[in-house]
């Protein structure tokens, strides 16, 4: 595989076909759920997370959401409780490329990308599981253009684990496990105007998006579906009662808790093997 070329902020080249760009911004946790029953659209969404052209709101907003809770779980049944992980809760054996972040200091996350063809701007911006790992150079996760989820790729440092979440697709759920291996840098596509999620108020002397780079880390036997992720935050005291991904649902990248990431690589683990990468 060539090795991609180098850009720099001042000098922008327009990309050939992207595979990288990730979740459509306008998305929600409802959106995935009725994606179960409908088809997904190859049209362009016309709804973003947030809208490029509005000013970034001040710190103490950006840390906040005005969005609703996600909407919980119907079913009644008591969630079984299923133990934590023996092993390490970062889920995947370190490898040469992981940072000197010990899982003491170690920060978790989750990312949504859309497995299931989908244009915008005319570009497929499809990304599965299997896309990622088959890279053999880290890859960049743009397109965000939210600022609450920019937020949240700041604070990322080397070293830490994100989970794989499929997401507006027929069965979206948490599929997998990553790795930040390259913190936060501009994000060079929202000054491309061919770009998916291009931002004309995104100058390259004052960007104002950032990426981050991540590689491939484990695969899970079988799917932690939304509908499952849902009744297991469903109400005080369950595992999931306080994940960001159930109160804030519209934000395609969000903290995990260390106790939320041992649970959940408990319960992928008590499912069948879980492939990571050799």
């Amino acid at each position: 595989m060539p090795k991609r070329k180098s850009t720099t902020v001042a000098e922008v080249a327009a990309p050939s076909r992207r595979r990288s760009l990730r979740l459509s911004s306008g998305q929600s946790l409802q959106d995935d759920e009725s994606a179960t029953t409908t088809p997904v659209s190859v049209e362009p969404s016309s709804k973003k997370e947030v809208e490029a052209s509005e000013p970034e709101p001040a710190a103490e907003e950006v840390e906040e959401s005005s969005e609703p809770p996600a909407k919980r779980s119907r079913t009644s049944r008591t969630q079984k409780q299923i133990p934590t992980s023996k092993k390490s809760a970062q889920g995947a054996k370190p490898t040469s490329n992981e940072s000197e972040n010990t899982s003491s200091t170690r920060n978790y996350w989750l990312l949504k990308a859309e497995p299931e063809t989908r244009l915008e701007n005319g570009k497929d911006v499809s990304f599965s599981i299997d896309d990622l790992a088959s890279k053999t150079e880290p890859e960049p996760w743009d397109g965000i253009r939210n600022y609450v989820a920019r937020n949240n790729l700041r604070a990322m440092k080397k070293g830490d684990l994100a989970f794989f979440y499929h997401s507006n697709c027929k069965e979206p759920g948490i599929v997998g496990t990553m790795e930040i291996v390259r913190e936060h840098e501009p994000d060079l596509s929202a000054h491309d105007s061919k770009a998916p999620y291009y931002d004309p108020k995104s100058k390259p002397a004052d960007p104002k998006w950032s990426v981050v780079h991540v590689e491939f880390r484990s695969k899970f036997a079988e799917p932690i579906g939304l509908k499952e992720l849902r009744t297991m935050g469903d109400g005080p005291g369950k595992p999931l009662a306080n994940m960001q991904l159930l109160k804030q649902s519209r934000l395609s990248v969000s903290k995990v808790s260390s106790e939320e990431w041992e649970y959940l690589i408990g319960v992928a683990e008590s499912r069948g093997k879980v492939i990571t990468k050799k």
